[in-house]
């Protein structure tokens, strides 16, 4: 891609990154945490970023990002490599926490911004729908989405440009253990067709 190509899209990360739209009902002060490219090929569509990502500005530094670069089948340097994958979370900063764990990422960063940045990543053949607020965003705009299980036993349906995944996060060790299929079917599957994608 061309300076000038780049130019247009580098003031749109600017303006993202200094987004105070939701301000009022966050605990800190907005910190918009993403990485994008246009030449970027694979996208991972997260929730919000947690505590420890917030104060890191870097997206899924934290043990659910371990998990989700090893079912990726991808290392650090490559999964933090901007013109490779794309990190755009539904809610870009912290929304704080609740009785349950993080709260869910606010509503007004998707209707802001998400339509313009994926609009902007031209590239993309693959998605990663990571845990439900992505997958009802991506998958059922129209209607309210099933359980996570159940689109996700379904992952097929979309294949290959779209994968809905649950949260990598520790807290889905259960989920994970009662639903072994997933990571013997699924995953083999994600990391074959990153492999292919990024050329590793």
């Amino acid at each position: 891609m061309s300076v000038n190509d780049e130019q247009p899209f580098e003031a749109l990360l600017q303006e993202v990154r200094t987004c105070t739209l939701c301000s009022e009902h966050l605990p800190n002060q907005p910190r918009p945490v993403l990485q994008a490219h246009p030449d970027a090929r694979v996208l991972v569509a997260g929730q919000a970023p947690g505590r420890r990502v917030h104060e890191t500005g870097l997206p899924f530094n934290d043990p659910s990002g371990d998990r989700l670069r090893d079912w990726m089948g991808v290392d650090r340097a490559t999964f933090y490599d901007e013109r490779h994958i794309a990190l755009v979370p539904m809610g870009l900063c912290y929304p704080g926490t609740g009785k349950g764990g993080d709260l869910p990422p606010r509503p007004e960063c998707a209707t802001a911004w998400r339509e313009r940045l994926l609009e902007a990543l031209p590239n993309i053949e693959l998605t990663l729908l990571v845990g439900s607020y992505a997958i009802a965003w991506h998958l059922y705009p129209e209607r309210r989405p099933p359980p996570v299980a159940e689109t996700v036993a379904h992952w097929r349906d979309w294949w290959p440009s779209l994968v809905p995944m649950p949260h990598p996060s520790p807290r889905n060790n259960r989920w994970l253990r009662e639903r072994p299929w997933f990571e013997a079917e699924v995953i083999p599957a994600v990391r074959t067709r990153v492999k292919k994608l990024l050329e590793i």
